[in-house]
């Protein structure tokens, strides 16, 4: 019978994980508590000492347990969490409180569970910047207020909330919908979304379209997705995460974006959607290098900016690089009259040289082959006509 896993450092947070648990099994949910400590101190009764976790280490409990660094166990005991969470059968849900410490300890093993299984992590760093806790999977963070640091009228009804909403998510299963279309992914902006939205429409009787957000952990989650079979191939239209990566923008997928999708050997259709930008934060936020340059305020948090042709040929050759590594069929479109809705004549980033300098820069790097070609359109990225050449290249290259 699935089980709501109750995971912490039970030595420090025992009395707030005893409280959730008891709250859960209230609920009439049955509950696992798992200790994560590493300090050696009274973890009172679990139902999985920290020993047995840390035995799931590729090392043995005593790359663990052994030793009094603690960063260093903490992140040796993440490790052998995740691995001691591949070897249970019985996770219906997952449950943590803690600190920064704990934090990292429990999103290391929730990250290891399977999409769809609920996920609930109650933090004092949840108000922050937490893509590095929950990366492309779905993680519930709850912001603790008060610190994890002994049951009182705050930390009550924070961590009653968070079990009592993990116990529901539990008995209330998501209704079934039998979905036989073949999944594919595409990237989206706002800038973008006209696109996105028309070949939505042009395929979504064929194909259940998955669209992601690209900052960031958007385009993460759909290469997730590629690399364990759940999507049949990508439309990536917006690979604007490319200019925050090499620029230093707030919404990179890092250095390996690409990569899952380039080993798969998945239909990828993919173009320039927003590489006409650089997203920052609130205006306050930009490097002073970049001070002067071309900015555009999308909203008090967002600030964009231009991207030279220098920038875009940088670009184009990282791209180019990439999709040559492709073992799949591969189609890259570009449209010559803008790769945004703010990249357009009288708009702010209008801006022919630049765009020119990123085909050339892809026209020089991309070895085009029978199976992965180069394709210029004279159109904007919203026309509906690119939408329309989008769907037409994936056509062509699955054959559906």
């Amino acid at each position: 019978m699935a089980k709501a896993y109750v995971a912490g450092t039970c030595d420090t947070k025992g009395a707030e994980l005893r409280y959730i648990k008891g709250l859960i099994e209230d609920a009439g949910i049955e509950s696992c508590l798992v200790d994560l400590g590493t300090g050696g101190g009274d973890a009172g009764a679990v139902d999985v000492p920290a020993a047995e976790v840390a035995s799931h280490h590729p090392d043995g409990a005593d790359a663990v347990l052994v030793g009094g660094d603690r960063g260093r166990a903490v992140t040796a005991m993440a490790d052998a969490f995740a691995h001691f969470v591949r070897t249970r059968g019985d996770i219906g849900g997952m449950i943590g409180a803690g600190g920064s410490g704990n934090t990292a300890l429990v999103a290391t093993g929730m990250r290891a569970l399977p999409l769809g299984v609920p996920k609930i992590l109650v933090s004092t760093v949840a108000s922050g910047d937490v893509a590095p806790y929950v990366g492309p999977n779905d993680i519930a963070m709850v912001y603790s207020v008060a610190d994890v640091a002994g049951l009182n009228s705050i930390t009550r009804e924070v961590l009653g909330n968070a079990a009592h909403a993990l116990a529901g998510m539990m008995r209330h299963n998501v209704p079934a919908v039998r979905e036989d279309k073949p999944a594919i992914g595409l990237t989206m902006f706002g800038v973008t979304t006209d696109c996105v939205d028309q070949v939505r429409a042009l395929l979504e009787t064929d194909y259940d379209c998955l669209v992601f957000h690209a900052t960031g952990t958007g385009g993460q989650s759909m290469e997730k997705l590629a690399e364990n079979g759940f999507v049949q191939g990508c439309i990536d239209v917006t690979t604007t995460e490319v200019c925050d990566l090499l620029m230093g923008g707030v919404f990179s997928a890092g250095e390996t974006r690409l990569d899952a999708l380039a080993s798969a050997g998945l239909p990828y259709v993919g173009s320039c959607g927003a590489l006409d930008m650089v997203n920052f934060g609130s205006r306050e936020t930009i490097p002073e290098k970049y001070r002067e340059r071309s900015i555009y305020i999308h909203n008090p948090q967002v600030s964009l900016m231009r991207t030279t042709p220098e920038e875009n040929r940088a670009m184009g050759e990282w791209i180019g690089a990439k999709l040559n590594k492709f073992s799949g069929p591969v189609r890259f479109l570009l449209p010559e009259k803008g790769v945004s809705l703010i990249d357009a004549p009288d708009m702010p980033f209008h801006d022919p040289a630049a765009n020119a300098a990123l085909f050339e820069a892809l026209e020089k790097t991309l070895i085009v082959t029978e199976t992965r070609q180069l394709l210029r359109c004279p159109l904007h990225i919203n026309d509906p006509e690119f939408a329309a050449a989008l769907v037409a290249a994936w056509r062509d290259i699955t054959g559906a």
